[in-house]
């Protein structure tokens, strides 16, 4: 973990109430995919954890929702400003594990750590199959990203308004793959835990107090004990949850 100050470098819309912030600054503690930051904003007292979505040697993507406090804050902010940021939170994406042909499946904003995530698995010489899920059309960003990158991708909305109709299961049931990487809201992850024919790793959202691992506030129970989604996640293997019915 290394706390250090970066500039805001654009901060845009991109879909509905959905902001890509580019930032410069120190990224050398970011060491995998998935992995999160935790911004200092003025007048709140807890940082806000983000997911990485891009990284190089110097630049930091991050894609948010604006529906809360803190990043509708950050929705506000220009270029030039300054941000206090705690960098390489998180395990991250294990890349070892994904076969020929990793499937990726995000829902809204548990979209962007899967950006990263599919660049490396590409560059690693498989063929991953990308599905991303949202409400309605004007909420759907980064399709041509996933494209761009080499990856075949499949697109979800709850009201059929663009792609499939449906959840992102709908989608995988036609799809061959041999490990998936998940990200997105609780029950979306419940329902890809059921529906998946393979092992996988998903990334979870907890609130979190200090996001590194020292209050305990964000643990949860597993099959192997207690893990903080902080600091023994945000990312656990399938084999590993624990559901409550």
């Amino acid at each position: 973990m290394k706390q250090s100050l970066f500039e805001i470098i654009s901060n845009k819309e991109i879909a509905k109430s959905v902001y890509r912030m580019v930032l410069k600054g120190d990224t050398s503690h970011i060491s995998a995919s998935g992995q999160f930051v935790n911004i200092q904003l003025d007048g709140l007292f807890l940082r806000r954890p983000i997911s990485v979505c891009d990284y190089d040697g110097e630049s930091l993507t991050l894609i948010y929702k604006a529906i809360g406090r803190g990043t509708e804050q950050l929705a506000t902010m220009r270029e030039g400003q300054i941000l206090d940021i705690l960098t390489g939170l998180g395990n991250g994406y294990d890349l070892t594990k994904s076969g020929a042909k990793p499937l990726l499946v995000g829902g809204g904003v548990g979209v962007p750590p899967l950006y990263n995530l599919c660049k490396k698995l590409v560059e690693n010489g498989t063929k991953p199959s990308v599905v991303i899920g949202f409400n309605t059309q004007d909420e759907i960003f980064y399709e041509e990203e996933f494209k761009r990158l080499g990856a075949d991708v499949y697109v979800t909305t709850v009201d059929g308004s663009y792609g499939i109709k449906g959840f992102v299961t709908e989608a995988m049931k036609d799809i061959e793959y041999t490990y998936f990487y998940s990200c997105g809201p609780e029950p979306m992850l419940r329902a890809i835990y059921r529906a998946s024919v393979t092992e996988g790793q998903m990334s979870f959202e907890e609130r979190m107090g200090c996001g590194f691992g020292a209050c305990m506030g964000c643990s949860c129970e597993t099959l192997t004990g207690y893990k903080r989604i902080c600091k023994d996640g945000p990312v656990m293997l399938k084999e590993e949850i624990s559901w409550e019915d």
